[in-house]
């Protein structure tokens, strides 16, 4: 996987071996602006594209699918201009957020359709590699009309990776698919990165987008506020205070050293716990052991208590 930094966002952030590369680019639409003055540059692997609702994360993907032509700025993908290039579309999959189904046509028939499409030399058998993958061997001679959303998503998935392309793209992927198939689709992606190929998916959510992105990208208002490993992020997020939770042998001991640490903003004391406030991430968890030695207390347990991507997430929306 190729590791793009991680910061919040001032300078681009450009991989070595990129396979996508956003150079610059706005889209609007007459007076409203959807995208704005992006920047960035992954390679294989994982990446997440994370925002609210309307935050710029499909139309940034149509513009890498070549569906869209940006207002300004350059998209390339493998080395080539994304728009107005039909050849481009033999390495690129999409899987759309919206019902993109045919439904009079079978799970097999669109499958098989795409391949067609793509003048794959055995469209059959890529067809049934590609049904057998995202598991819906067992519904694909059933209508697409009276597939649950989940299944669609699931045919629309098979659909995008029938010819192998070496960058997908997808928006909203697991819409509609219960636990178990966010799991499987999950593995499957991670196997596809794993052999080289560039993962791109857009979520609202923040559990799929911290289980299953190796890097991050987080859009807010059509720009891009950061970007890399959100626990990486997280730190580098210097101007807010980050909590930890701290359990010990003698809590209202160790409170009460710990304020005594410049490292330390603030210590709240409950039952079983401290609650920690420290400004800088590092320089607390490097200062509180030796505060609890001199103190003579025992660590039992130390954690980050906003380390998730929903604190990360929060923070971008609202700074």
């Amino acid at each position: 996987m190729t590791v793009i930094g991680a910061a919040v966002v001032d300078e681009p952030i450009i991989a070595t071996d990129a396979t996508v590369r956003v150079e610059d680019v706005s889209k609007w639409y007459g007076n409203v602006v959807a995208v704005n003055s992006v920047t960035f540059g992954i390679g294989p692997g994982i990446t997440g594209l994370l925002g609210p609702n309307g935050a710029g994360k499909s139309t940034l993907l149509h513009m890498l699918a070549g569906f869209l032509a940006p207002s300004s700025g350059s998209v390339e993908i493998l080395g080539q201009r994304a728009f107005g290039n039909p050849e481009l579309y033999r390495h690129v999959g999409l899987v759309p957020e919206r019902e993109a189904v045919y439904g009079f046509l079978t799970g097999w028939q669109f499958v098989v359709m795409s391949a067609k499409l793509h003048g794959l030399a055995d469209p059959e058998m890529a067809a049934r590699r590609a049904i057998g993958r995202v598991e819906m061997t067992s519904a694909h001679d059933r209508p697409t009309g009276g597939y649950s959303k989940g299944m669609k998503q699931r045919i629309k998935v098979a659909a995008a990776i029938v010819h192998e392309p070496g960058v997908l793209l997808l928006d909203e992927p697991f819409n509609g698919a219960d636990p178990r198939q966010r799991l499987q689709m999950m593995d499957m992606l991670r196997e596809m990165a794993s052999a080289g190929v560039t993962v791109v998916f857009s979520s609202h959510i923040l559990e799929e987008v911290e289980r299953l992105a190796e890097n991050v990208l987080v859009v807010v208002n059509g720009r891009l506020a950061a970007s890399g490993d959100f626990r990486t992020i997280r730190r580098l997020m210097t101007d807010r205070p980050h909590t930890f939770t701290v359990h010990s042998s003698d809590n209202r001991l160790l409170a009460s050293a710990l304020m005594s640490s410049p490292a330390v903003d603030g210590v709240e004391l409950f039952d079983d716990a401290l609650s920690v406030r420290a400004s800088d991430f590092a320089r607390f968890t490097l200062a509180v052991a030796g505060v609890a030695r001199q103190a003579d207390v025992t660590l039992y347990e130390l954690l980050p208590a906003d380390e998730s991507l929903e604190s990360v997430f929060s923070y971008l929306v609202n700074r």
